[in-house]
């Protein structure tokens, strides 16, 4: 699924695409700018609150009802192909519950004693809600509509319905919270999927380095310096058995 094309590209180019516009930096962005209206404060959190309860075996932060919605979410965005498996089998829904668990999600860096007027996009994170529980009230609100247009939740629809909501959404489109869910999408749910697709698998994600190898990517030697420069417009020779960070611990 792409967030501006009604066609999707390939999927090379697409993760081409991913990895040079910052696949692999943190999300620390998260709704940034004028969503200070991000949420009706005490609510939302208490919303997102209830809807993190019972983690899922297997995940550090996702409920039963959110995993459920993860996996969904990143099977749609990368389907089973000649190039990786989808989306679970590589690892990216485990990449998101472990962000979100982790120092990201909990807002380790995060200054949260509000007040929480409106800021600008330079301002940075401007929402009560900590990153983990902002994921989750859009998974809320995600499903709420696919309730109500289809009587079913994110997680049973068919891949074209799927599409149409995320389509929607990424639009700004998805009423009654059209905004705050384009938000949600382009600044917290599509970083992490390219992360997802191309950090290191340690993190999670990138399950099998098999991104890396779509793309002809090396991996992290330290010669791969002077490599850029050797084999600038060619393929490098060893991008078929890439090296994470495990590889040399």
């Amino acid at each position: 699924m792409t967030r501006h094309d009604e066609v999707s590209p390939p999927r090379r180019l697409f993760m081409l695409r991913s990895l040079a516009t910052g696949a692999a930096l943190p999300a620390a962005a998260v709704f940034g700018g004028g969503s200070a209206t991000l949420a009706s404060t005490s609510a939302a959190a208490a919303q997102a609150t209830r809807a993190s309860t019972a983690p899922e075996s297997g995940y550090l932060s996702f409920g039963p009802a959110e995993a459920a919605f993860v996996e969904a979410l990143v099977n749609h965005m990368c389907p089973q192909d000649d190039l990786t498996p989808n989306g679970v089998d590589c690892g990216l829904a485990a990449y998101f519950d472990r962000q979100l668990a982790g120092g990201f999600g909990q807002g380790e860096r995060l200054y949260t004693a509000g007040p929480w007027p409106s800021g600008k996009p330079q301002h940075g994170y401007q929402s009560p809600l900590l990153p983990d529980a902002a994921f989750k009230l859009g998974i809320a609100r995600v499903n709420e509509i696919c309730e109500t247009r289809f009587s079913r939740g994110f997680d049973g629809l068919s891949a074209s319905d799927v599409e149409t909501v995320l389509q929607d959404v990424s639009a700004g489109r998805a009423e009654p919270h059209a905004a705050w869910l384009k938000d949600w999408f382009d600044d917290l749910v599509y970083p992490l999927f390219t992360e997802a697709c191309f950090a290191d698998p340690l993190y999670g994600g990138n399950r099998g380095k098999v991104f890396w190898a779509a793309i002809g990517y090396p991996g992290l030697p330290a010669t791969h310096a002077r490599d850029i420069v050797d084999y600038r417009g060619q393929p490098y020779p060893d991008a078929t058995n890439p090296k994470s960070i495990v590889d040399f611990s």
